[in-house]
């Protein structure tokens, strides 16, 4: 195992938004990594950095996939080297079916004997789009969709899966079992890069995770060891401290009496 994705530095704007103030992370081959953070912290922002999403950027830093330099490639291009992306909001196309979205996810691809071959390993990885095969995305559930996309993005046999919050929008029964396909998925050899805001099950499906705040990493560290730190599992797994816990005890009593 080596390193397969390394983030130098990078910084990135949209128009005069700084939205990543020199951000750096390495993702170890054959892991998943998780980039953990609020609401407008700059997750996915990250994520379409490094698929060229966002133009003329970064402005500045590195970006380096399997040694070689990505950053000012264009997406295509990218996706032919092994990187797939799920958007945040599953973005399906609406009006296919499910086998030609599917299908969209291999367009790159000159191989029919292998695209049937991943069509058929997509339907056990998820058996549900295998009973929903012509039926219009549109049509699908939210939990039925988040498979869907995860599906088509790995339609390109990517060697790097970027995940942009799988679980939001679900049901929790749902996230328990995206998260158990996102663990066989690398099980069976795919990296992946999430991001995610759940981060008990981010962190339980990870080797290796990053706090980001404001455009900046924060904190990293083995998941092990950052789902033992109490300032994670305080203001990112809603674990109070006894300490923080009374205090917020006494908060409340203070408020009722006013």
């Amino acid at each position: 195992m080596g390193t397969l994705l390394d983030i130098k530095n990078i910084e990135t704007y949209y128009g005069l938004i700084y939205a990543i103030r020199g951000a750096s992370l390495t993702v170890e081959e054959g892991t998943v990594t998780a980039i953990l953070g609020n609401n407008g912290a700059g997750k996915s922002t990250i994520l379409k950095t490094v698929m060229g999403l966002i133009e003329d950027q970064p402005d500045k830093g590195a970006i380096e996939y399997m040694g070689r330099r990505i950053d000012g490639m264009d997406t295509e291009d990218i996706v032919q080297l092994g990187i797939s992306y799920v958007p945040e909001g599953r973005e399906v196309f609406e009006e296919l079916s499910v086998r030609e979205n599917l299908l969209m996810g291999a367009y790159t691809r000159k191989d029919k004997l292998g695209v049937e071959g991943d069509l058929e390993r997509m339907y056990e990885y998820f058996p549900v789009l295998r009973e929903r095969e012509t039926q219009w995305a549109g049509t699908l559930s939210g939990g039925e969709q988040q498979m869907l996309a995860i599906a088509r993005g790995l339609m390109t046999r990517p060697r790097l899966l970027l995940l942009d919050e799988p679980s939001l929008g679900l049901s929790p029964i749902l996230v328990k079992e995206i998260f158990k396909i996102i663990r066989t998925i690398n099980d069976e050899g795919v990296t992946i890069l999430l991001v995610e805001q759940n981060a008990r099950m981010a962190l339980n499906v990870s080797q290796a995770g990053l706090i980001l705040e404001n455009g900046r990493f924060v904190m990293k560290g083995k998941s092990e060891d950052l789902k033992e730190d109490k300032d994670v599992k305080e203001f990112y797994m809603g674990v109070r401290s006894e300490a923080s816990l009374k205090g917020y005890q006494r908060w409340k009593r203070k408020k009722a009496w006013r």
